[in-house]
């Protein structure tokens, strides 16, 4: 069976299906860059040393992710804590994910819950 034909991006070059072109990926990259320098650092958003300890330890009290029972890498806020402490802090809004379900389908969530189109 045949794969996908190419597509043909903006900037008229041709890109096999599935990929994206230079000029995408270098877009995608400023953006990435202009955002990352508006964003304070992790310790000023509460990952200190004091959260590694805790994570550790949520983390070897529940070593699978919610999600698939995979081994749990990540320790996740389930409501976003946006800088309330009080979220942050409270165990009862952590569960346990692996990195794929955090960085995939956890992010799509919470970026349609942010735009309002959580169903």
């Amino acid at each position: 069976m045949p794969g996908k034909p190419p597509r043909i991006c903006g900037c008229g070059r041709k890109v096999p299906a599935g990929l994206r072109c230079e000029c995408q990926a270098k877009r995608d990259a400023e953006r990435k860059a202009r955002f990352d320098k508006t964003r304070p650092s992790s310790s000023a958003r509460g990952y200190t040393s004091k959260w590694e300890r805790a994570r550790a330890d949520f983390l070897a009290a529940h070593p699978f992710c919610r999600r698939c029972g995979a081994p749990a890498t990540v320790v996740d806020h389930i409501i976003p804590h946006r800088g309330d402490l009080s979220l942050f802090w409270d165990r009862s809004n952590w569960q346990p994910l692996c990195a794929a379900d955090h960085n995939s389908a956890k992010q799509i969530e919470e970026r349609r819950a942010a735009k309002g189109q959580w169903t």
